[in-house]
């Protein structure tokens, strides 16, 4: 399998694609990693250092990736926050000349936007792009629950109506929805959830709620899942598969004490997760 991953890149720490390569490589995925920025550290620590690149130089980078034969048997090209017009452009570019050379594979987007609660942390201009323009190029998208209520211009909140959001998502494009963060209000105390959709039903999967959050999460969960959901087809094994590795990622590194994912020293979770939660069909 092959991955063409076009995301974020820090020095210290875990995110974008230095939370989603690593994963993906050692469950045997082939990563061509692609950076949109290279900064020492994510932004959520309010100061950093290190060059944004341009949808140029990402245009640049793709096509010498073209030139060595790189975008063929591609299965998919994954992507994560996208910092403004330049860059979403030559996120669109890139997954066009990929389907051209591998008609089959896939682009997966991690539309990032926010959260319910801080609501939207990126620019207007940011927000129309992802809602506009990427979502309806996409095959499969990876809101958390905040973020399908924007693209979809609803406030999904029960089972019912999340449900009803992932049907609004898949008609503007993606037939694939994974949904995270999903807090529906007569779930068990301290769980969380995340369901997944495709054409051929829905299935959720319920685990502990562990109280801290911590950046790069999201960034490992959509990787995992695109690799598992096309490698195997299955969209409720690889839902199970994904929140088991993830699962035991947050809680080691909840354990630690750590502020970054303890990404490396998990990795037997992304091998041979224990696979402590099942997905169950709600449709």
């Amino acid at each position: 399998m092959r991955i063409l991953s076009i995301q974020s890149s820090v020095s210290y720490g875990h995110v974008g694609n230095s939370a989603a390569v690593f994963p993906l490589q050692r469950i045997g995925v082939e990563v061509m990693p692609v950076y949109t920025v290279c900064f020492s550290n994510h932004t959520g620590y309010g100061s950093w250092r290190g060059p944004m690149l341009s949808g140029d130089d990402v245009r640049d980078i793709v096509t010498g990736i073209e030139e060595r034969g790189g975008l063929e048997n591609v299965d998919a090209v994954l992507s994560g926050y996208q910092g403004g017009d330049s860059i979403g452009d030559a996120i669109l570019d890139a997954v066009a000349r990929v389907k051209r050379h591998s008609p089959d594979a896939i682009y997966a987007c991690d539309p990032v936007l926010g959260n319910a609660k801080s609501g939207c942390h990126v620019a207007p201009e940011v927000q129309d792009l992802i809602r506009d323009r990427v979502v309806p190029n996409a095959d499969l998208i990876t809101p958390n629950q905040f973020e399908l209520g924007f693209i979809t211009g609803t406030s999904p909140d029960t089972l019912e109506s999340t449900l009803d959001a992932v049907d609004r998502a898949r008609e503007l494009g993606p037939r694939t929805v994974l949904v995270t963060s999903v807090e529906r209000p007569d779930r068990p105390e301290q769980t969380i959830e995340m369901l997944a959709a495709t054409d051929d039903g829905a299935w959720i999967v319920q685990t502990p709620h562990l109280p801290f959050k911590v950046n790069g999460s999201g960034d490992v969960t959509a990787a995992l899942f695109t690799a598992h959901l096309r490698r195997s087809g299955d969209a409720a094994g690889a839902l199970a598969r994904t929140a088991s590795s993830v699962f035991e990622l947050l809680e080691r590194t909840l354990a630690s004490g750590s502020r970054e994912l303890l990404l490396v020293e998990s990795q037997e979770a992304y091998a041979s997760p224990s696979m402590r939660f099942e997905a169950h069909r709600v449709r």
